[in-house]
């Protein structure tokens, strides 16, 4: 059966059935102040996760989207790091849980009362409170200012996240952030990083510790393989040996790479972060505008002649180039001239990418089919991520090329008219995998399905 018979044997819903749905999902995975990225597979925050879900939770409730962030800033450690999972109490057992992290046992700057992993995640927050900003225009005066007032208290705490990055994550001010582990690039085993797994080499005396993903999803050919995943724990072992501490690990850490797709993000949210708080008379606009000037000129930095940008390993100098989604980082952040922008959006559409011949749905994979390293099934060696949809099609219209993003937005809310909002899928087939329902897709179907015409000029709050 070939993708287009595989779509037809699927009920599927219409753009409003599918945003019902959705909100019923994120209903159903609420644990009251923050949701459950998926109940089976990830149950607890996860700090993207939390973000997209934001992004979502704006389109249904912005007092609710609002306590999402809330929640996990409230989890901020002293240096102003968002940790990449915030532990819920009474929730299923997951590992590594707090036990394996102790980063309250071992760092005195991680948080009082709240178990946290010592790992970030890419720092798509900014675009979530800027979606919630937008959608309280519309909301009747007491929503808007309540919403006003709660972003107002927040700001502190986005502008020291931000700073964190800036000065521990690129101290020599090369415009790209420096990540620890594969996990904090959110693209846990792409190819973007095989090589520097390579010389990450666990201790012999090391015992690796159970897999909870496999439990609760009993699928192994989606998942990483078990010589990744111990080389996974490894790293954090060596995270906890440096005390969680930047300045040691970026001695010490056998993993140090420089994240080309997470800083394009990063350039990007300092943007969104500046017009936030240039609308509500906040300060830090200016420096959050120097940010997003270096990080974008630190991606530029790494492209080739397409555009198609690459990662750096730190530990080599060696600039690591591979056919992964995160090659199109310059989409989002901007600054290509318009030649290599045109040459990068019909890069994104051609066969080597969405417009494959064989796909059910013209969408971007993890990795090309064209790469060596391509793989359908497992995790982000090939299948569709819906949250890369959107950041793509965002990305698409900041750039001006709204057609494309258009283009993307369609296809991807068709993809998610089968109501699994699964956490990625099968290009060739449409099959969901992953965890499922997962709470950032639910909400990426929510965001599609009730978008609003962006670039309209809605006035101040």
């Amino acid at each position: 059966m070939n993708g287009s018979e595989e779509r037809r044997v699927v009920d599927r819903l219409s753009r409003a059935g599918v945003a019902a749905r959705a909100a019923y999902v994120l209903r159903s995975n609420d644990r009251g102040a923050l949701t459950v990225a998926a109940p089976r597979l990830y149950p607890h925050m996860w700090s993207w996760d939390a973000a997209f879900v934001a992004i979502g939770l704006a389109r249904l409730s912005v007092g609710r989207a609002l306590t999402e962030l809330e929640t996990l800033f409230a989890a901020q450690w002293r240096t102003g790091m968002v940790p990449h999972i915030v532990f819920s109490a009474g929730a299923p057992l997951y590992e590594p849980g707090p036990e394996r992290w102790a980063t309250q046992d071992t760092s005195p700057d991680a948080p009082d009362g709240t178990a946290t992993s010592g790992l970030i995640q890419p720092p798509v927050h900014a675009l979530a409170v800027r979606r919630i900003l937008d959608a309280a225009r519309t909301a009747d005066a007491a929503e808007r200012h309540d919403a006003v007032e709660r972003i107002r208290a927040l700001w502190p705490s986005l502008l020291a996240w931000h700073r964190y990055l800036a000065e521990h994550r690129d101290p020599e001010g090369r415009g790209l952030l420096t990540i620890y582990h594969g996990w904090e690039s959110g693209m846990d085993n792409s190819p973007r990083w095989d090589a520097p797994y390579a010389a990450v080499v666990p201790d012999p005396a090391f015992h690796p510790f159970h897999r909870s993903d496999l439990d609760a999803l009993g699928a192994p050919a989606q998942r990483p393989t078990e010589a990744e995943y111990a080389k996974y724990q490894w790293l954090i072992e060596e995270l906890r040996r440096a005390d969680y501490d930047d300045a040691k690990a970026r001695r010490s850490l056998s993993f140090r790479v420089a994240d080309a797709f997470a800083s394009a993000i990063f350039a990007a949210a300092n943007e969104e972060l500046a017009a936030v708080g240039d609308d509500l008379g906040l300060r830090g606009g200016d420096e959050l505008l120097r940010y997003a000037e270096r990080f974008r000129a630190g991606v530029l930095g790494t492209t080739d002649d397409r555009g198609f940008a690459a990662d750096v390993d730190l530990r080599t100098g060696v600039i690591i180039r591979t056919q992964t989604i995160a090659g199109f980082a310059p989409l989002l952040c901007g600054g290509l001239d318009a030649r290599r922008r045109s040459s990068l959006v019909d890069l994104l559409a051609s066969p080597a990418w969405s417009g494959h011949p064989e796909f059910a749905y013209a969408l971007p994979p993890s990795t090309s089919p064209e790469s060596p390293d391509f793989d359908a099934a497992r995790y982000w060696r090939g299948p569709q991520w819906p949250p890369m949809n959107l950041l793509l099609a965002w990305g698409l219209e900041r750039s001006g090329e709204g057609a494309a993003a258009e283009r993307l937005r369609e296809t991807a809310l068709d993809q998610l008219t089968d109501g699994v909002f699964a956490e990625y899928y099968q290009p060739f087939t449409a099959e969901p995998l992953g965890g499922r329902p997962q709470s950032w897709t639910a909400a990426v179907a929510i965001d599609l399905a009730l978008r609003r015409p962006m670039g309209i000029d809605q006035g101040h709050c």
